[in-house]
């Protein structure tokens, strides 16, 4: 009984100890440090003010030829919104449209009278940059609201058109759409990018075999070499969830013991991913081109991070099934934007367990097949 606690107590030291060497040679490596904490960083920076959808400084022309007092109300609205900017002034609609051709302006606003008669009010034509359909269709809705309210203050119309309420972002940030997507692919990225391109450089350098011949088993090899980035990967995550909330001011409205767990789940997900592309790959090249090429443009495209997944074809919308950050990135919005429990995300946490548990089956199978 004594022999066999203290093997077992020197087998978790000899753990504990490579663990400890592996982190040291993360920490040396300065490229690597730069991917894991500048790639996050430089991403949430550039999703949360550069690349945006939210309606700012939107160039605007006037047409003057039926300019009057309702116009001139309208037109101050307008600019004092921070969605709208007064350029210029132009005497007729072409002069506007030529203005748009050349890119000097977005969009233009042309009063004209209602055919009922003065009193009754305007009926205006916005026109518009349509070369961004997706924008075009928020100017345009902007533009519209501001219209009929001058409009129904001056006349007192009574509107009967539906009133809308917008829940969870009402400010209709960008970032509140950007962050939980972009921890779904950072996550997937650095976690089976680095363990993959990590496993196959000892391959490559021929230490691989010189590890499964020490006394330390083989498969505690493996989680030795995985831990550490278990460990990089949630200060990651503690990274992005400070700087959305400071920085980009995207609120925590769910349980943050709930978001972790559930992250933990994907970023275990994320390394047994990395662990079977090291099976697969031969060559660091190989690995870093399959995790880098292979996972990011799926993530990209199909996992719901930028296009709604209901608005694709049936044919990607069933590919889409199978990519694990789009229930990752589900899950977080739920939690993270509308602030619901664990309840609501139970259906996506079931499917992340899942494909974890195939993709660790399916990595340590593999990983027994090639040492036999």
């Amino acid at each position: 009984m004594v022999n066999v606690q203290w093997s077992m107590f020197n087998e978790m030291k000899q753990f504990i100890s490579f663990v400890i060497k592996e982190m040291h040679h993360i920490l040396r490596d300065k490229r690597t440090m730069l991917i894991l904490f500048g790639m996050p960083i430089v991403l949430l920076l550039l999703f949360g003010f550069a690349i945006t959808n939210d309606v700012k400084n939107v160039r605007t022309v006037v047409v003057t030829s039926q300019m009057d007092h309702l116009t001139q109300r309208a037109v101050e609205r307008l600019a004092a919104s921070e969605y709208f900017t007064m350029i210029a002034t132009v005497p007729t609609p072409k002069d506007a449209e030529r203005m748009i051709r050349s890119q000097k302006a977005d969009m233009s606003l042309i009063p004209g009278l209602s055919p009922k008669g003065e009193g009754s009010g305007h009926i205006w034509q916005i026109m518009v940059d349509g070369a961004d359909p997706n924008m075009a269709q928020q100017w345009t809705t902007y533009a519209q609201q501001t219209m009929f309210n001058v409009q129904s203050s001056m006349f007192n119309v009574q509107s009967s058109m539906v009133n809308s309420k917008l829940l969870y972002n009402p400010q209709m940030k960008s970032a509140y759409n950007f962050v939980p997507a972009i921890m779904g692919m950072l996550l997937l990225l650095i976690c089976a990018m680095m363990t993959s391109v990590s496993i196959v450089k000892e391959k490559e350098h021929g230490t691989m075999e010189v590890l499964l011949v020490s006394p330390i088993k083989p498969l505690m090899i493996i989680v030795a070499k995985v831990v550490p980035y278990l460990l990089l990967a949630l200060v990651i995550l503690a990274i992005i969830l400070l700087m959305s909330v400071t920085v980009l001011d995207v609120p925590l409205q769910g349980s943050i013991g709930w978001i972790l767990v559930i992250s933990l789940i994907y970023i275990l997900l994320a390394l047994s991913l990395g662990l079977l592309i090291s099976n697969i790959a031969q060559t660091q090249f190989v690995a870093l081109l399959v995790s880098a090429m292979m996972l990011l443009l799926p993530t990209v495209m199909l996992s719901g991070m930028l296009f709604p997944v209901e608005s694709m074809p049936t044919i990607l919308q069933w590919i889409s099934a199978v990519i694990p950050p789009r229930y990752y990135i589900q899950a977080m919005r739920k939690l993270m934007i509308m602030g619901v429990g664990i309840q609501e995300v139970w259906q996506e946490v079931v499917v992340l367990i899942g494909m974890t548990a195939l993709l660790l089956a399916i990595s340590l199978k593999k990983f027994k097949t090639r040492l036999s």
